[in-house]
């Protein structure tokens, strides 16, 4: 590996690991997880880490075990005298709970973030959180990726000149309207009623979207209902197809028939979260490089703006 550095892995996400790993010309780690007959589990840094600066990299979507094991291995190499501790997060479990929406309910990513920090991380790295104000809920620095970095250079490879960019909702107007404005596009939106979560009860179109190929633009797809509810609204409006590209695939429950049976033209998503299962509709691409990009200006202590 290379001196004064080392990265490593949890299960959740390992695969991506391996590939930013790869980028930034190292092994990972050796990590080995003892799990117990009773699910506890125990993972352990079979390579010395004094004196090192040292990134985990493990995504926090559910079971809530991934989030756990991270912590653990946090508190292991602040235990072996790391130099540094960075958590890289590529996709921030618990983000949609960013705020008191209702009387008696936690801010479960305002706890996360405090948990992290009591583990012992001196740092967070991740990407295209729920909310931006996420960021604030830490006292140490947050380094927030944008997958606009890689999804930017795919767009220029489909545009036909007919294009528009939209968002499912109004929560996403202002990440669609960032797209537009860089790629000098038009702008469309949904409006949505909600009357229970993950299930949405009404939509409307806002904007002009006849004769056009649409994109829809989402920090993350869970079941799939809004995205897909969208994409028929756009058509029925006269829309020309409708593509998705979405940060997070976290896809549960329904999500993967909805897609399959959907008038979407493909869903594209980036690895934050592996898939659970191939689908020809879906297509990934790899954040692994812009990854191991910050993570290497971050060791020679240099400017990361220009990977914004």
């Amino acid at each position: 590996m290379s001196e004064g550095m080392k990265i490593f892995s949890g299960r959740a996400t390992r695969t991506l690991a391996e590939k930013i790993a790869g980028c930034y010309g190292v092994d990972l780690g050796n990590v080995i997880v003892t799990e117990f007959s009773d699910g506890e589990f125990q993972p352990s840094l079979e390579e010395t880490v004094r004196g090192q600066d040292v990134f985990l990299i493990q995504s926090t979507m559910p079971p809530t075990e991934n989030l756990f094991e991270l912590m653990l291995m946090i508190d292991a190499a602040k235990r072996a005298s790391a130099k540094s501790v960075v958590a890289v997060i590529p996709y921030f479990g618990f983000a949609r709970q960013d705020r008191k929406d209702k009387p008696r309910v936690a801010i479960g990513s305002k706890m996360v973030a405090m948990m992290l920090e009591k583990a012992g991380a001196d740092r967070i790295m991740t990407m295209d959180l729920h909310a931006d104000q996420i960021q604030g809920f830490f006292e140490i620095p947050v380094d927030h990726l944008y997958a606009s970095t890689i999804f930017l250079p795919y767009i220029g490879s489909i545009n036909n000149g007919n294009l528009i960019m939209a968002a499912p909702d109004a929560g996403g107007a202002k990440r669609a309207n960032s797209y537009s404005k860089k790629l000098d596009l038009g702008l469309a939106m949904c409006h949505k009623q909600r009357k229970v979560a993950n299930e949405v009860a009404e939509m409307t179109v806002i904007g002009d979207v006849k004769g056009k190929d649409v994109i829809l633009v989402d920090d993350m797809v869970d079941t799939a209902g809004t995205l897909t509810k969208a994409a028929d609204l756009f058509l029925e409006n006269g829309a020309t197809s409708v593509r998705a590209l979405c940060t997070h695939a976290v896809l549960s429950g329904p999500a993967y028939d909805r897609i399959e049976n959907s008038s979407l033209l493909e869903l594209v998503v980036t690895d934050s979260i592996p898939l659970k299962k191939e689908s020809d509709k879906i297509k990934v691409l790899s954040v692994a490089e812009l990854y191991a990009n910050v993570m290497q200006s971050l060791v020679n202590q240099e400017s990361i703006s220009r990977l914004f």
